[in-house]
């Protein structure tokens, strides 16, 4: 039973009533060990009863990190789904799980998603209760699921219940910012605490009130503990129930007092574990050091050891361990599981971990057991260890990797072979972002061997990590060093193509520098890379001023570089931003909706926030605000669900640009904020955006000389060649010219003019043109409009001509020539209001009326659909083309119960009542 915990209890009532509603909600319990936490989760198990399906795991602080152990035993009940979930879903939880081969490896989004799906699916006939207690000690891939899930859900129906200790910050740092219910308590607030778990929706547990530990000592030690000891126990406990029920049994060591509280504990659990038979303590030793508390598998390795099925018997008498009707095994308390391991002397944990290998099938678990049961080198035994580190990484379990390849190194007789297990161990935690292991397992590597190739690799792993952490520098010149070794080109391409990736927030030098490396590579026709090295350069250093071979089509070389076995979409990706950085927009927009669908359809979607930033980016040169606004939105959760920091900050900032564009002012200073502070040590990928948008917010609300300022830092600085700088010029001009300051656009539009000469197309040439008109000389701005507009026609996008059409008309109203005027700045108007570009729009109607022509009153743009949230819009353009709840859900990585109630809330909004009209309301 529970003592006080009324708050805690109605915050679990809420959940569950939200869930039984039909709202998901999530919550995280914190508190120190002890405290009540798995207390609070049995009394949500026992308040859901039998209208709810329940689903429970804990985890386990155990030496070795086994991939999706902990999200294994959770949804165990639940495999009978899986059959319900997508193909590659359903493959990449079949993977995950050992049910099948991952074919590409696995994307650890797709199995977090997929984890949402079948969570969605087990909630389906009932509600669902899904508790996770000690989530701190829950391997990373598991945690990453979970997490990723939790995100994510809106209207399944599911509650999820999660305990986590104050202290022990888990699997490694993951990403934040997680949305839950409304589950109607003040007392929940945002986690603090920088890690995984930060961001979750929380309620700290506290100690008992003084009346109700008094009750509690007293229901469980009656009359035995009386007067000052009693007294000094209630102090000391501070309300901690677990301190309350087993401190008791230490009252009589005086050696225990001046101990910390867990360390008392611990001495508490030790003391009721020796006074047990011996049998006894080895059958909860060997129970202690295996991981699924498979009972089976526990008392077969107990027997090896002379510890028969008998000796449970007093310790199940003792309450130390408890079994469920699965057959697993459970200790009291996690700290008792602890106790008993840390107890044991060296020599019988390993003989418990050598019984528990051999117990085992063939497999990962045993080879894991038999690796920490080894006192000697065992080539065997590490290339079982390296196999199974392979399989780690096939299912995107990349920590669980480099712990067996540490492992299987540290197994390995020969030096060679341990050094390069070293360094797969080294790439394998980069890949898992834990960068300070990365670096410490490449030193030690390192050390070891003069294989030039060997250090290249290890520079490469020294290189990402400077990289993530925003030393650009330092990861740009340890790649071009590593790539200038004696190794093979396709390993230099590779190399290289890291490099311009950090060379691109260094300088336009280092960039030229990388790009000149990578074209005289003697890469092969059949290289899987060869078509994206010989693109890239032709691509990006005309745009720097560089002279460079003749641009094939985007196309062309994707479809080269399929045939020649690149990955697709991952390595083909750098095609879109290529086309971009030369204003070829027309083909990043036709390749990245192509590799998006393709991403979609494969369930590589951990590549997907980089292909919707530069979608959404060729939508918004398009004029297609929207759509850009759609894709953008969708992208942002993306990677905010996996922790991508760069495409977090960048697609954040497009955001920005979006809001300032429809003169949101509060949108656009919150979202390019976000941008400016990733979450990361590095300096945001996203601030040439994010000033980009606080310049054109400047500009639409008539600050100038603000916009003038931002634009020209952004113009000229590091970063001025990146798109969205380049980009920005005519607006720099603009402003500047409003200030009458026309020579701080001089050298950016010189910049400009031969940037558009570069990239040949009719639009940038119409944006130049623009440029002229404004800076002059005045007699020539009349041709320069005309020669502008001329251009703008075809070149489907409305929101640059009608920006061009308002200078002109603005132009022609100061020359007095009124008449000539209405009609360009009507047309801006209209297509301002349409776009729902409304400072840009109030600007032109301010300018017609001063030509003695009431403007129209405001428009409402695009009539209902403007109504609609993103993802109301994204849901609502695919079913109104045919595609079932179900079809929307596998597409969007949402369930299908979240899809319903999405269009639920949109069909009032767009004022019908059904499907068809639905599809009616987007033909028209």
């Amino acid at each position: 039973m529970l003592y006080g915990r009324e708050r805690e209890r109605a915050v679990v009532d809420a959940l569950l009533e939200g869930a039984r509603g039909g709202r998901s909600g999530v919550l995280l319990l914190r508190g120190e060990p002890g405290i009540g936490k798995t207390a609070v989760l049995d009394y949500a198990v026992a308040a859901a009863g039998d209208g709810f399906r329940v689903v429970r795991a804990t985890g386990v602080e155990y030496e070795a990190e086994l991939p999706f152990a902990g999200l294994s035993l959770l949804l165990a009940s639940g495999l009978d789904r899986l059959d319900a979930l997508p193909g590659p879903q359903r493959r990449s939880l079949e993977g995950a799980f050992g049910l099948g081969e991952t074919a590409g490896g696995s994307d650890r989004l797709l199995t977090g998603l997929a984890t949402l799906r079948l969570l969605a699916e087990l909630a389906s006939e009932r509600p669902l209760l899904c508790v996770v207690d000690d989530v701190q000690w829950l391997d990373r891939s598991s945690l990453d699921a979970l997490l990723i899930a939790a995100r994510r859900l809106q209207a399944e129906g599911v509650a999820l219940l999660l305990a986590a200790r104050d202290t022990g910050a888990g699997a490694g740092v993951g990403a934040a910012g997680v949305g839950a219910a409304d589950i109607g308590t003040a007392d929940i607030g945002a986690g603090a605490d920088v890690g995984p778990l930060a961001g979750l929706p929380e309620l700290r547990l506290t100690g008992l009130a003084e009346p109700d530990a008094v009750r509690l000592l007293d229901d469980r030690t009656g009359a035995a503990l009386t007067g000052p000891a009693r007294r000094r126990l209630l102090a000391e406990a501070a309300g901690n129930p677990l301190a309350l029920v087993e401190l008791p049994s230490t009252e009589a060591d005086p050696a225990s007092g001046g101990l910390a509280l867990t360390s008392r504990l611990r001495i508490a659990f030790h003391g009721q574990v020796t006074g047990l038979p011996p049998a006894t303590q080895t059958l909860l030793l060997v129970a202690a050091a295996e991981e699924n508390g498979e009972l089976d598998v526990v008392l077969a390795a107990a027997a090896a050891l002379g510890a028969g099925a008998d000796a449970l018997e007093p310790a199940e008498r003792a309450g130390l361990v408890t079994f469920g009707a699965d057959r697993r095994f459970a200790f009291r308390h996690p700290l008792l599981r602890a106790a008993v391991l840390q107890r044991a002397p060296l020599q019988q944990r390993l003989a418990a971990h050598r019984a528990l290998g051999e117990a085992l099938e063939e497999g990962d678990r045993r080879t894991w057991h038999l690796a920490l049961a080894a006192t000697a080198p065992d080539a065997g035994l590490a290339d079982a260890l390296e196999r199974t580190a392979a399989r780690a990484e096939a299912r995107g379990a990349h920590g669980g990797a480099a712990a067996a390849y540490e492992r299987a190194a540290a197994l390995t007789p020969d030096r060679d072979g341990a050094t390069r297990r070293l360094v797969l161990a080294a790439e394998a935690a980069t890949e898992e972002g834990k960068l300070e292991l990365a670096e410490a397992l490449a030193e030690r590597a390192g050390a070891r061997t003069d294989s030039v190739f060997a250090h290249a690799l290890l520079d490469q792993v020294r290189a990402v990590a400077h990289f993530w952490r925003g030393a650009y520098p330092a990861a740009y010149r340890l790649l071009l060093d590593a790539a200038a070794t004696d190794i093979e080109p396709a390993h230099a391409a590779r190399m290289l193509l890291q490099a311009f990736h950090a060379a691109w927030y260094v300088g336009e030098e280092q960039v030229a520098t990388v790009l000149d490396r990578l074209a005289a590579l003697p890469l092969g026709a059949d290289e899987p890379l060869a078509p994206l090295a010989r693109h890239l350069p032709a691509a990006v250093l005309p745009a720097l001023g560089r002279p460079a071979d003749a641009l094939p089509d985007v196309r062309a070389t994707a479809a080269a570089a399929r045939k020649a076995g690149a990955e697709s979409p991952v390595d083909l990706v750098q095609l879109c931003g290529a086309a971009l950085v030369l204003g070829r927009d027309h083909e990043t927009l036709e390749l990245a909706a192509e590799l998006t669908a393709e991403a979609r359809a494969k369930g590589t979607v951990g590549v997907l926030p980089t292909l919707q930033f530069f979608l959404a980016e060729a939508e918004l040169f398009h004029g297609r605000h929207r759509d850009a606004e759609v894709t953008a939105t969708e992208g942002l959760a993306l990677a905010r669900d996996t922790g991508q920091a760069q495409w977090t900050s960048q697609l954040a900032s497009l955001l920005a640009c979006l809001a300032a564009l429809s003169g949101d002012d509060e949108r656009c200073a919150e979202l390019a904020a976000a941008a400016l502070v990733p979450g990361s040590a590095a300096p945001a990928a996203g601030e040439p955006w994010a000033h980009w948008a606080l310049a054109l917010l400047d500009l639409g609300r008539g600050r100038a000389a603000a916009a003038a300022d931002r634009l020209h830092a952004l113009t000229t600085g590091p970063y001025r060649h990146h798109v969205g700088a380049t980009r920005a010029v005519p607006d720099l001009v603009e402003a500047a010219v409003r200030l009458g300051e026309p020579e701080r656009a001089a050298e950016p539009y010189e910049r400009f003019a031969r940037w558009t000469g570069a990239a040949g197309t009719p639009w940038a040439e119409a944006l130049r043109l623009r440029c002229q008109a404004l800076l002059g000389p005045d007699e020539l701005a009349e041709s320069a409009y005309r020669a502008a507009l001329d251009l703008h026609e075809g070149a489907h996008r409305p929101f640059e001509r009608a920006r061009t059409a308002l200078l002109y008309g603005e132009w022609l109203r100061r020359e007095r020539r009124r008449t000539d005027a209405r009609p360009h700045l009507g047309t801006a108007l209209e297509t301002f209001e349409r776009l729902g570009a409304e400072p840009w729009a109030e600007r032109a109607r301010t300018e017609l009326t001063a030509t003695g022509t009431a403007a129209p009153a405001p428009a409402v743009a695009e009539g209902a659909l403007t109504m609609l949230t993103p993802q109301e819009l994204q849901i609502a353009r695919l079913a109104a083309r045919g595609l079932t709840n179900r079809d929307i859900a596998a597409q969007l990585f949402l369930s299908p119960r979240t899809v319903g109630h999405h269009l639920y809330k949109a069909y009032p909004k767009l004022g019908i009542a059904s499907r068809t009209e639905l599809a009616t309301l987007f033909r028209a």
